[in-house]
């Protein structure tokens, strides 16, 4: 059978006891993607069938010198995916979502290599995608996002012509990866073509315990988004708390954070808005947190019921959960007057004044409705 839609009765609540209780109010939840509908409206056996992939994987058919269409589809599917990332302010980079669109836009490029691609087709793709979806997602249309796929191909072309360079001087094939960031796929081809085997099952054990050790070092270098405990990054952590305050005064109570990451040398707050601030706006936001850091304001830490927390108004970390007791930080005036309230576990200054001066370096787009700002102290 094929699954075009599927359904789950919400019946009962799974106490921390472990049993089971009927809800008060029972629901139906029910989940059914636009591709595995439309494969059925259209009558076709894969989404690749549809209207959603055809003109793109006919101009790929139509260019290609040894069309394959696994390799088509890949390219088309990831070409889509990186244009639609870009389309949300996504730029290529080595870590975050700017590592996953770089990932995405340079399989497409190997993809290519293995259609015999020799025209800007990885472009052509994009604008058939751009034409296909703008008229619902207007964001797509930027011609800056074709540049920005071309760059990174460019950049990619170079890293493939180092990369032959070493594999030509019989460098391991875990080293082109991770030092030269030479794909497995094109080493295990260009292997082929001179009858060599390459030993795959070692090259992904070698990964997989690379991968481990970077995962559990990033896991604890940002744990709770600071980078460690020193005295610069304790004071860049307070200031992070001002900022959001500030943020919502001038911006409105609706801005929320959405992510956090604060190291020695600045801190950077990801929080929902859904344009450019403008100079006027950001230089209110610095002047007001550095106000707040002249008065000197105390900076309390204080335990209580998660309920209290929340009727307080308390600001809660996007995404995170907490148990029944929380830790609140308080930034308040002399007469009591909160400037913020956070849910948080610190650690922090005790006293505004010894932050410094606040200076905002950067705000910038990171996402659809999600801006970034990266400050510093002095």
């Amino acid at each position: 059978g094929v699954e075009v839609w599927n359904i789950v009765f919400n019946e009962f609540y799974k106490t921390k006891a472990g049993t089971y209780e009927p809800l008060e109010t029972k629901g139906i939840d029910t989940g059914m993607g636009l591709e595995r509908l439309l494969v059925q409206v259209q009558k076709k056996n894969t989404v690749y069938e549809t209207d959603l992939f055809a003109p793109a994987l006919a101009a790929l058919k139509q260019e290609a010198e040894r069309y394959d269409e696994r390799s088509a589809r890949i390219l088309a599917d990831h070409v889509r995916s990186a244009l639609f990332l870009l389309a949300d302010g996504v730029l290529p980079g080595n870590k975050d979502q700017g590592y996953i669109l770089r990932r995405l836009i340079r399989r497409a490029v190997l993809q290519a290599k293995t259609l015999g691609l020799v025209r800007d087709t990885i472009e052509q793709v994009a604008e058939i995608f751009q034409q296909q979806y703008e008229a619902h997602y207007p964001e797509v249309r930027g011609t800056d996002l074709i540049t920005s796929l071309t760059n990174e191909k460019e950049k990619f072309k170079k890293t493939l012509e180092q990369g032959l360079k070493e594999f030509e001087k019989g460098t391991d094939p875990f080293v082109l990866a991770t030092t030269y960031g030479f794909p497995i796929e094109l080493t295990e081809e260009l292997a082929r073509e001179k009858g060599v085997a390459i030993d795959r099952a070692t090259f992904d054990e070698q990964m997989k315990k690379h991968q481990d050790t970077s995962r559990a070092g990033l896991d604890q270098k940002f744990k709770g988004g600071l980078a460690d405990h020193s005295e610069h990054t304790v004071k860049l952590h307070t200031a992070h708390h001002l900022l959001l305050a500030a943020l919502q005064h001038v911006l409105g109570k609706d801005v929320k954070q959405r992510g956090s990451n604060i190291t020695e040398e600045r801190l950077r707050i990801d929080f929902s808005f859904e344009r450019k601030m403008t100079d006027e706006e950001k230089k209110k936001v610095e002047d007001m947190v550095n106000d707040w850091i002249a008065r000197d304001l105390s900076v309390v830490r204080r335990e209580m019921p998660k309920e209290e927390a929340e009727k307080l108004g308390a600001e809660m970390e996007f995404g995170a959960k907490y148990g029944e007791t929380v830790s609140v930080y308080f930034i308040e005036d002399n007469d009591g007057t909160h400037i913020s309230k956070e849910f948080c576990g610190g650690p922090h200054v005790t006293h505004t004044g010894a932050l410094g001066t606040f200076k905002i370096q950067k705000e910038e787009a990171v996402a659809a409705g999600i801006r970034r700002i990266k400050a510093t102290l002095s």
